[in-house]
């Protein structure tokens, strides 16, 4: 299929103005001049570094999950390991350590599931989303001094009925588990 995201009808920046500079948020505003030549005075973006999230699956087939508290929802969710792209890393590299960091498993077989952008309006990153196969327990959990991550095997029909509940909030989460059980119909 032809490549339809490019670049025509871009916005030429007449300026910009940085709000906020902190590691976990970066929050600018860009006066914009439209193709037909209107301004927009006022366009708010965030800034942030690349994301990854891993749909692995051991090698005797159950996925690897986690649960942890996300204060901006003020809930605690199943959801998939995931992270940031750390700078000077791939989008693979940084998969395979977010993995092993977050919970002890490694290794199997890796493919770059898909890319989505977490919000092409007001965000600057994409999520790069990835499939190992065959992965298998190698460390303990090597965590942030923040993250509090609960690690759960679980049959991958029970993800599925997660999903068809409306249990995986994450939508850059949700988006690659639906695409993994379309392609494989279960």
């Amino acid at each position: 299929m032809e490549n339809t995201v490019n670049e025509d009808r871009k916005w030429k920046i007449l300026s910009s103005e940085y709000l906020v500079r902190r590691p976990w948020l970066t929050a600018r505003r860009d006066v914009a001049e439209l193709p037909d030549g209107r301004v927009n005075e006022e366009y708010y973006v965030l800034e942030y570094p690349d994301w990854v999230n891993v749909i692995a699956l051991t090698e005797d087939g159950e996925m690897v999950l986690e649960r942890q508290y996300r204060h901006a929802l003020g809930k605690t969710c199943f959801e998939l390991p995931c992270g940031v792209i750390e700078e000077g890393e791939t989008p693979l590299e940084a998969a395979q350590r977010e993995l092993l960091e977050e919970t002890g498993y490694a290794g199997g077989e890796w493919s770059e599931w898909m890319v989505l952008s977490p919000n092409p309006a007001t965000s600057t990153n994409l999520a790069h989303s990835f499939l190992a196969t065959g992965v298998r327990k190698v460390a303990g959990q090597h965590l942030d001094a923040t993250e509090d991550i609960e690690v759960f095997l679980k049959r991958p029909e029970f993800v599925r009925d997660l999903l068809v509940d409306n249990q995986i909030l994450q939508a850059l989460m949700a988006a690659p588990l639906w695409k993994y059980f379309y392609e494989r119909m279960l």
